[in-house]
């Protein structure tokens, strides 16, 4: 029987971890997930198991290259962002990987933004909010001038998905989308590293950078594989939007947080934009891509639990809504001058005593929660000839959700969006020409288009 052409794509998150392969056609023909326990860093804070990890990246590896039933023909790798692996001369790791959640310490932070310019310059520069340890570049400042002794051990600090790519490959690099992802390491203006980044010596620890659409090769057990270099998860994911629209379009990528990416804005982030949770993320090919956040995901699951109580209904009752225009109206003409908030919706300060059902007060949860994405959204869309606003993720299925983003952005094509594992697929397409010769197929993203909401508000005013 002849063997099946695939890609292999190491695809780790914070809670699963996923291995693929995916064939020509992109469509995934084998996966597998494992969950590890966290361990604890040096100062008794959680932290990923980077041995555990490693062991099953080797061995998952080694179990796929022995079967006969696939044809092996490259390797990329996308993980989550704002982790370091830190590797000695001997190619040891040399330190825990830090989490992001730890907390940074005040006194440090203080000292390093008035040393630089101060925070609102420094957010500027690299189009990063500050963030603490979520602004991975700042681990490495902690680690100089809190643990010198470890910064001293340090060859190579490698992002987590470059670390994957020297475990097979042996060799060290670093990747922009890694880099640009809200590292405070970027200085998107000048498009090189920060300068505090030379003044502190950082740079000497950052491997050279490897293109993310270029493979290196590595020959194991006889057989030559392409292998990428790795990304960052949200670069990957938006890879396959990219690859099928050519056309300026904002994808909303709805989970714990909406974050609307512009890929085709490529403004300076104002002060004001700063402040309002926006950011740049770093497309593959080391374009920035403009991006707002919002913390709907979290707030929808905050309140969605409130309402199941006070109605005494499932938690995921909301699933069951339909979408109604008429509670829409109702609760458009509430609170029409109340500043928005980016955090946390009006909602939570509604009495769900004047609803006199679990649908009318869902529908008043979303009107919300659209009206801060309303805002957070149009903050990236300016000027760049957006026409598309695509939706994966949660609110992607939530007919409430998509109707009302189509009745706030009336002038706009609206589609609820889904790839199956996209930041996979997108791993894969980045390098797509060195493993394979068949043309990208059209019909990797499943669309569905949502007029429905301002087609019938506008036959209303015809009719009125």
């Amino acid at each position: 029987m002849k063997s099946v052409p695939v890609i292999a794509i190491f695809d780790i998150g914070k809670t699963n971890k996923k291995f693929f392969l995916i064939d020509e056609y992109y469509k995934i023909v084998l996966e597998r997930t494992v969950n590890f326990e966290e361990t604890v860093d040096d100062d008794g804070d959680p932290c990923e198991d980077i041995d555990l990890l490693a062991n099953w990246v080797k061995q998952s590896l080694t179990d796929i290259l022995s079967l006969k039933k696939f044809e092996v023909k490259a390797l990329n790798f996308s993980t989550y962002g704002a982790s370091f692996v830190h590797i000695d001369n001997d190619g040891k790791v040399t330190a825990p990987l830090c989490n992001y959640l730890k907390d940074f310490p005040a006194e440090l932070k203080d000292e390093f933004y008035a040393k630089y310019g101060g925070e609102t310059l420094v957010s500027s520069q690299t189009a990063s909010p500050v963030l603490g340890n979520l602004n991975s570049g700042m681990q490495l400042y902690r680690i100089k001038h809190k643990k010198p002794e470890l910064f001293n051990r340090i060859k190579y600090s490698l992002h987590l998905p470059q670390y994957l790519n020297f475990l097979v490959t042996g060799s060290y690099y670093s990747d922009i989308t890694s880099i640009g992802c809200h590292t405070q390491l970027w200085d998107f203006v000048k498009n090189d590293y920060h300068n505090w980044v030379y003044q502190e010596g950082i740079d000497k620890i950052l491997a050279p950078i490897f293109p993310s659409d270029v493979t290196m090769n590595k020959v194991i057990d006889g057989h030559e594989y392409h292998v990428g270099a790795g990304l960052h998860d949200s670069s990957a994911a938006l890879i396959p939007y990219l690859t099928s629209f050519s056309e300026p379009f904002i994808l909303i990528s709805t989970g714990t947080w909406c974050i609307s990416l512009n890929p085709f804005n490529n403004n300076p982030l104002t002060t004001d934009e700063l402040n309002k949770d926006c950011l740049c993320y770093m497309e593959y090919h080391g374009k920035p891509v403009k991006a707002s956040r919002l913390f709907a995901g979290n707030e929808h699951e905050k309140q969605t639990k409130r309402i199941a109580e006070h109605f005494k209904k499932p938690l995921d009752q909301y699933k069951k809504v339909k979408y109604n225009a008429g509670f829409v109206k109702a609760a458009k003409n509430d609170d029409a001058n109340t500043p928005v908030l980016m955090q946390q919706s009006l909602f939570g300060d509604r009495d769900l005593s004047a609803f006199s059902s679990y649908d009318e007060a869902y529908h008043c949860l979303i009107q919300d929660i659209m009206t801060q994405q309303q805002v957070s959204t149009t903050l990236v869309i300016q000027d760049t000839g957006v026409k598309r606003i695509f939706v994966d993720g949660g609110f992607g299925k939530n007919v409430v959700y998509m109707n009302m983003l189509a009745t706030a952005f009336p002038h706009l094509e609206v589609f609820a969006a889904s790839v199956a594992q996209a930041t996979a697929i997108g791993a894969a397409l980045s390098i797509h020409k060195h493993w394979n010769s068949k043309t990208i197929p059209g019909d990797m993203i499943e669309l569905k288009y949502y007029a429905l909401a301002h087609q019938m508000e506008a036959d209303e005013i015809k009719q009125s």
